[in-house]
C-alpha cells in the first residue's frame, strides 16, 4: 500500500492529476513518470510488512495487558472488533516511525527536481537528485533528528489510518458474514461458516473499504505533514504542524487539506484489496500447512 504521501506531496507543486501529467512529460518525457519509483516501492515494502508485523503484536499486548483473558487466545476466537481497530492504532503508532525518513527523502527528491528543472539553464545537463545526495543534505541541514522532520503528521496519519485499515476490514468482512448467516439457523452452521473463507470479490471489497477510509479519514493529515517535509528542500523555515495546519486553512480552506485526494482513492481501493486478498490467503494456507504437522517448529500463525 503506497502512502498517501506521494500524492499530496505532488499536490503542493501541481493544480491537479493532469496538470501534473503533462508538467513530467513536458519537462522529462514519458520517463519522467517513472522518476523516484524505487522510493515509492520501497516505501510499500516497509509500510506493509510493519503494519502486519506490528499489527501481531499489537493482538498480542491486548493478552500481556491482561485484557482478554490467555484462554481466548488458546482457543483461536475472533477477537472483539474494538481489540482489532485497537491493534490497528498500534501498528501504526510504530510504523510512523519506520515511515517518516523514507517519504522525507522520497517527497524532498520529488519536490527538488521538480524546482531545479523548472530553474535551472537547459543548456546545462539536469541532473535528478539521488538518494545518496538527498539523504546528505537532509543530514546537513537537520542531523540525525532531520529525517523524521514531519514525524507529528505521520504520527497522526498512521494512528488513526492504521486503525481505520484494519478496522474498516475486519468490520466489512463480518458483516458479510452475518448477511451469509442469515439462512442459517443453528450456531454449528454458523461456526463452520466462519471457518470458510468469503468469495474473493467480498474479500477485495473488504480490503477495498480499509484503503478508502485510512486514505480519506486521514488525507489533511499527510497533507500538513508533507508541506513541513518539503519547506526544508526548499529553503524554509522549521514548521510546527498546527503551524502548517492553520496556513492551509487560511490560505485554501478544507479543500486545501484534501487537494490530491481524489486519485489516492482511485489508487488505493485496488491497491488495499490486492493487499489483503494476498496475505489472508497465504495466512489461511499457512495455518492449515501448521495445523496438518509438516512444519512443527513454527510458530502458529
Amino acid at each position: 500500500m503506497e502512502s498517501v504521501g506521494d500524492i499530496a506531496c505532488q499536490a503542493l507543486r501541481y493544480s491537479g492529476p493532469l496538470d501534473c501529467f503533462r508538467k513530467s512529460v513536458n519537462h522529462d518525457g514519458i520517463s519522467g513518470l517513472y522518476r523516484g519509483v524505487s522510493g515509492p516501492v520501497v516505501g510499500a515494502i516497509f509500510e506493509t510488512s510493519s503494519l502486519f508485523f506490528f499489527e501481531s503484536l499489537g493482538r498480542k499486548s491486548v493478552y500481556w495487558l491482561g485484557w482478554l483473558p490467555k484462554e481466548y487466545e488458546d482457543k483461536d476466537a475472533a477477537l472483539p472488533l474494538p481489540i482489532l481497530w485497537y491493534s490497528g492504532a498500534f501498528s501504526g503508532a510504530f510504523t510512523s516511525f519506520v515511515l517518516t525518513p523514507i517519504e522525507l527523502i522520497k517527497c524532498n527528491m520529488q519536490v527538488s527536481s521538480i524546482a531545479a528543472s523548472s530553474t535551472q539553464n537547459r543548456r546545462i545537463p539536469f541532473q535528478a537528485p539521488t538518494v545518496q545526495s538527498t539523504v546528505r543534505g537532509v543530514y546537513r541541514l537537520g542531523g540525525l533528528r532531520g529525517f523524521w522532520r514531519g514525524q507529528t503528521g505521520t504520527f497522526i496519519r498512521e494512528v488513526g489510518g492504521g486503525a481505520a485499515w484494519f478496522g474498516f476490514k475486519e468490520t466489512t468482512t463480518r458483516l458479510f458474514y452475518r448477511w451469509h448467516e442469515r439462512g442459517l439457523h443453528s450456531q454449528e452452521e454458523r461456526n463452520a461458516l466462519r471457518t470458510r473463507p468469503l468469495p474473493l470479490w467480498e474479500q477485495a471489497v473488504a480490503g477495498a473499504s480499509a484503503g478508502l477510509s485510512y486514505n480519506f479519514l486521514f488525507f489533511p493529515a499527510d497533507t500538513v505533514k508533507s508541506r513541513i517535509q518539503t519547506s526544508a528542500s526548499m529553503g524554509g523555515v522549521r514548521k510546527t504542524f498546527l503551524g502548517e495546519a492553520r496556513f492551509v486553512w487560511y490560505q485554501s480552506g478544507l479543500r486545501g487539506f484534501y487537494r490530491g485526494c481524489g486519485i489516492t482513492l482511485v489508487k488505493a481501493a485496488p491497491a488495499s484489496a490486492f493487499i489483503f486478498v494476498v496475505y489472508d490467503g497465504l495466512r489461511r494456507q499457512f495455518h492449515m500447512t501448521l495445523m496438518e504437522g509438516k512444519f512443527p517448529m513454527l510458530c502458529r500463525v
